[in-house]
């Protein structure tokens, strides 16, 4: 990834923590020295509607100022949404897409006709394990790290303390760091 562009598109629904995810994975490529890039983009803003978060994450100053039309990685944290073109707009064969799910990478392609690198993980189902909540945005943290290397865990940890430390405590802090590294562990990818 040296000097390039990396990319990422979020679909997830409003109270799912893409917003937040995407922040912190902004938050730890820029503790990594690079030039990052954070937003998200609402439709109608109630809890449960469709929404999409973006990030740039470059070693060079960013000058792009719009929404991610052509991802590197689409990260989907609702695989309800799959059937949905917006998913998979802008993407190609070298698209990598990351789904919260308990399904296989076959099925994901079937409903979604993505053609790029599909990796699945059960991100909710870690979540509730580890956390006692189905908030699966740590999780999907600990797998992009895997997938894509565009960060390192330990950048993604000092986030999570930094977040949770003062509001929730040491105990909320380890519960989400397991589940960032179940998440990293446990993504399976295809081909």
């Amino acid at each position: 990834m040296p000097g390039k562009l990396f990319e990422v598109r979020w679909h997830g629904r409003a109270g799912q923590g893409a917003k937040s995810a995407s922040q912190m994975l902004a938050e730890a490529a820029l503790d990594m020295g690079k030039y990052i890039q954070a937003f998200p983009e609402y439709g109608a803003e109630r809890t449960g509607a469709p929404m999409k978060a973006f990030n740039r994450i470059s070693d060079e100053p960013i000058l792009l100022h719009s929404s991610v039309e052509k991802p590197d990685l689409v990260v989907v944290i609702d695989d309800t949404l799959l059937g949905n073109p917006d998913i998979v707009a802008g993407t190609d064969e070298n698209t990598i897409m990351i789904v919260n799910t308990v399904r296989d990478s076959n099925w994901v392609r079937q409903k979604s006709g993505f053609k790029g690198k599909i990796c699945v993980v059960k991100a909710t189902d870690i979540a509730l394990e580890e956390l006692g909540r189905g908030t699966p945005n740590t999780v999907m943290l600990g797998a992009i790290a895997r997938v894509t290397g565009v960060i390192e865990l330990k950048y993604v940890e000092e986030k999570i303390r930094d977040m949770f430390l003062k509001k929730f405590g040491e105990e909320v802090v380890q519960k989400n760091i397991r589940a960032l590294h179940r998440g990293y562990e446990e993504v399976r990818c295809d081909a």
